[in-house]
């Protein structure tokens, strides 16, 4: 299988932000590569991990990032050590770097890890010489995910530059959205956030100008490639940021009616889990337009992408 020369320039994956539209496009560019391998109709693995010792260290629960990374990680032929936060010693108040160096005493080549504070994965990389895989940061950064939508973005229009893209919810909460934020500005896509005034923080305007900020949703939809709708965020005191669950649904829900207004080919997206009837209808998320499947599949070869090359950062060709 041929796979592009670059020389990935990176140790970790902690965000978006520090990569380029270079290192970007790899990784979307291999991942089209390992798309072929889990598509085979017979063996879906290929040994470009063989050997490679994974760790799993999940600290929030999560269905569709865990399981699409250890689905990637076996079609690599990776070993993996799934680790559980609630049976560990953290439970008898072990601190997050003294598990992190007793995780290292095992020499493992790559920790991918989830963790509520913010920044704890770029603390995790200064004490190990594992590479690590920013799964979810409290409300910083996802980038697996922003990496996955892109795929499946640029696999639906054949581009992301120019591409005008809706994103719609809880944006005050969210990780994805920052992650998409960088990923979609630095590939050339004009982004508008949309949510109650509430809901958009003031600091994200100066930190990405060319973005636009909007509490009119309705505006907006008939210029939309592409819109992406974020979950409510209850658990993280959402409901206090909002007058209440039904004056959200009237303004910014994302029903039959207000898709009618938007072009025929616009592709509805979504991170999950999908609270059905409140942020997005099930008969919108169920639809032709949605592309909400896609992205769960497409994670799968997007993370053996980010694995592969943050394992083999010159692009090593794949057995």
């Amino acid at each position: 299988m041929a796979t592009a020369r670059y020389v990935f320039p990176h140790k970790h994956l902690l965000g978006i932000e520090p990569l380029s539209p270079d290192d970007i496009t790899a990784i979307l560019d291999q991942a089209v590569a390992f798309e072929e391998v889990c598509e085979r109709p017979d063996i879906k693995i290929v040994p470009a991990l063989r050997k490679k010792l994974i760790v799993n260290l999940f600290f929030e629960n999560s269905t569709r990032t865990r399981n699409s990374f250890e689905i990637a990680q076996k079609r690599l032929s990776a070993e993996i050590i799934n680790f559980d936060a609630d049976t560990s010693s953290l439970s008898k108040g072990e601190t997050l770097i003294d598990t992190a160096m007793n995780l290292q005493a095992m020499h493992p080549d790559l920790i991918v890890m989830r963790h509520s504070a913010p920044g704890a994965h770029a603390l995790l990389s200064r004490h190990m010489k594992a590479s690590i895989v920013n799964a979810g940061d409290g409300a910083h950064e996802h980038p697996t995910q922003a990496l996955l939508d892109a795929y499946t973005l640029r696999k639906k229009f054949g581009r992301l530059e120019g591409l005008k893209v809706a994103i719609v919810g809880d944006i005050r909460h969210s990780r994805v959205v920052r992650s998409n934020l960088w990923l979609l500005t630095k590939m050339g896509a004009k982004v508008t956030l949309v949510a109650p005034p509430t809901l958009l923080p003031r600091e994200m305007k100066a930190t990405w100008p060319g973005v636009e900020f909007t509490s009119d949703f309705d505006s907006i939809i008939p210029a939309m490639d592409a819109i992406m709708i974020l979950r409510i965020q209850f658990e993280r005191g959402t409901g206090n940021f909002i007058p209440g669950q039904g004056e959200y649904i009237r303004f910014f829900q994302l029903n039959e009616a207000r898709l009618r207004k938007a072009k025929p080919g616009v592709a509805v997206l979504h991170p999950g889990p999908i609270n059905r009837g409140v942020e997005i209808t099930s008969e919108v998320a169920d639809g032709p337009n949605n592309l909400i499947l896609d992205q769960v599949t497409n994670g799968v070869p997007v993370r053996m992408s980010v694995m592969y090359l943050l394992c083999h950062p010159h692009g090593e060709a794949v057995p």
